[in-house]
């Protein structure tokens, strides 16, 4: 059930439709009405199928039936205005899709089709994308992303507010995202907190594009203006938990009937005063907004502009376990009296030091401890002092190495130095991408680390935090490698894609390819960081291990390119292994 709440498409929990869109709708249909019946060639119009009744049923499908020999219908999500949806699995690719089904000769199938290429075309990762749209055997359906461990704004604003941090995250990539969309002529019209998806990576996507308002049969004649309204709708919700119109929806409690719009900040203590007005410009109604609120937004991309002109909001800081003194440290170190424990909640019992020692006692005493502290320091001092010597003489006689790949077990030659060690390039077998938390990146392109090509790589995904990654959010992202064989490993060379500040990478030597070990658990070999475009890790000790683990555990921050939005991510480019 957790899947389905995280990943079930955007018309699966709405009942019913959004407040302003419906009221849109319905007046975009009165004035259709109204103009098609002044046009004397224009039989072939149609009332739109909002207001229009129909008898169309969904499809008498089940959990088991398949389509097109390939996709198995797994889990009936909803059934409303003869179409379905369902959670499926894609047994060719073996993986979960989303799918929305509904009769060929629907009066909707058409344009849910004609929507749904359209969805596709846009190929925008912000967006969950549209895999396919079919017409076959009196059908219609629309394949789209499956994302199981992604998490519903709705579900993430259930118990708290968003941090201002958050908030402005989700409301920077939401704006951007929409605002391409239209830029493309694409509006969405149910934008919704349950269309609106937080990846495990921080990123948020947008579920439903075209789709969803087709499916419901819903337009508008200011789509701009619908769809940046509802991204205030959004941002309100995430700042207050409240929904800011009237009636309750979205699992949302509305604002009271009498009081219309009122500011983030005033309803609840601690909003982010840049956040709070940004939301008032994107709800502008009607004249609804304060007259102190600066110009309205009315459209995605001045509300886009208008989030890059706040101040950026850091994230908050980890919070540290509050220091606690024990019993020991607040003097209670002394046993006490017995007797009957006392009633109630048990308390901690204060009992005072000991008194000090009166008189020239005390202070015989004070300086005797002074004066073996000081002796013991000084005796400290010479024994570290004569141990340094001691090495320092030893290395000058047996030699030193300057060579990082000395092996532990390379003595002196029978000249009396250094030994060093030819080390000869390790050929790798294979790979595989190394994800023991989950949420893999790209598993499919592991094999452009090791395919000697600067052209193609293997890439992380965009992450909203850096350049550490955040352990609420990930640990780390790698591959493991296999050698074919059980080599020392002396030496890796890592080219990477973007530079900055700053990577961490580390070496690991793992028991097999598809090891779930831990990093922790694995046996640490090197680590390096750096801010440039390759990383060297040097053994001071060969290692004997078949399997290696390249561990990356921070990111440097790097704008959008045509794969992936701004963010800390990173790319290997190749991968080359030395040893014996």
């Amino acid at each position: 059930m957790a899947e389905r709440s995280t990943a079930a498409v955007g018309v699966a929990n709405e009942s019913g439709d959004n407040k302003q869109l419906t009221a849109h709708a319905d007046s975009a249909t009165a004035d259709e009405a109204t103009d098609q019946s002044d046009e004397q060639d224009a039989p072939q119009q149609t009332i739109p199928e909002e207001t229009a009744p129909t008898d169309k049923q969904p499809p008498e499908l089940h959990s088991g039936y398949k389509l097109a020999e390939r996709y198995r219908l797994e889990e009936c999500l909803t059934r409303a205005d003869g179409f379905s949806s369902w959670r499926a699995v894609d047994e060719k690719l073996r993986r979960a899709v989303g799918i929305h089904i509904l009769p060929a000769d629907h009066g909707r199938a058409r344009p849910v089709l004609a929507a749904a290429r359209s969805a596709a075309l846009l190929g925008d990762p912000r967006f969950v994308q549209v895999l396919d749209a079919v017409e076959e055997n009196d059908l219609v359906y629309v394949i789209h992303e499956w994302l199981p461990d992604a998490k519903e704004l709705t579900a993430l604003i259930t118990t708290d507010p968003l941090e201002p941090h958050e908030a402005y995250q989700m409301v920077s990539q939401i704006s951007q995202a929409m605002a391409a969309a239209h830029r493309e002529g694409l509006s969405h019209l149910r934008l919704g907190p349950d269309a609106v998806l937080r990846t495990e990576a921080g990123q948020y996507r947008i579920r439903g594009l075209a789709v969803a308002a087709a499916l419901r049969g819903i337009s508008s004649e200011r789509p701009q203006r619908e769809d940046t309204e509802a991204i205030g709708a959004l941002l309100y919700a995430a700042l207050t938990q409240r929904w800011p119109y009237p009636r309750d929806e979205h699992g949302l409690t509305g604002l009271p009937k009498d009081v219309g719009l009122v500011a983030p900040d005033q309803v609840r203590a601690g909003v982010h005063r840049g956040l709070s007005e940004l939301t008032m410009r994107a709800l502008v109604n009607d004249g609804a907004t304060a007259s102190r609120e600066p110009e309205p937004c009315a459209t995605p991309e001045e509300l886009a502009k208008a989030v890059t002109a706040i101040p950026k909001i850091r994230p908050p800081e980890p919070a540290m376990a509050p220091y606690s003194r024990t019993t020991y440290q607040q003097g209670s170190y002394r046993q006490t009296a017995a007797g009957p424990a006392p009633a109630g909640p048990t308390a901690t019992l204060q009992v005072p030091p000991p008194p000090a020692l009166p008189g020239r006692t005390g202070k015989a005493l004070k300086w005797s401890v002074s004066a073996l502290l000081i002796v013991a320091l000084g005796l400290g001092s010479w024994q570290l002092a004569e141990t340094l010597m001691d090495h320092e003489n030893q290395a000058k006689t047996n030699g030193t190495s300057t060579s990082q790949n000395t092996g532990g077990d390379g003595g002196s030659g029978d000249n009396g130095g250094a030994q060093q060690i030819t080390l000869k390039p390790l050929p790798i077998q294979g790979a595989a991408e190394y994800a023991p938390y989950g949420g893999a990146q790209h598993p499919n392109d592991v094999r452009n680390t090791y395919d000697a090509k600067t052209s193609t790589y293997w890439r992380t995904n965009s992450f909203a935090d850096g350049p550490e990654f955040a352990p609420s959010v990930k640990k780390g992202v790698g591959i493991a490698y296999d050698l074919g064989a059980t080599k020392k490993l002396g030496q890796a060379s890592i080219d990477l894609y973007y530079g900055g500040d700053h990577t961490t990478v580390t070496l690991y030597a793992a028991d097999s390819l598809d090891s779930s070990a831990k990093p922790h658990q694995l046996r640490k070999l090197a680590t390096v960081t750096t801010d440039g475009k390759a990383a060297k890790l040097s053994l001071k000790t060969p290692a004997e291990t078949r399997y290696v683990v390249v561990w990356l555990t921070a990111l440097p921050h790097s704008p959008a390119d045509g794969y992936s939005g701004e963010g800390y991510k990173q790319a290997i480019t190749n991968v080359r292994f030395e040893g014996q």
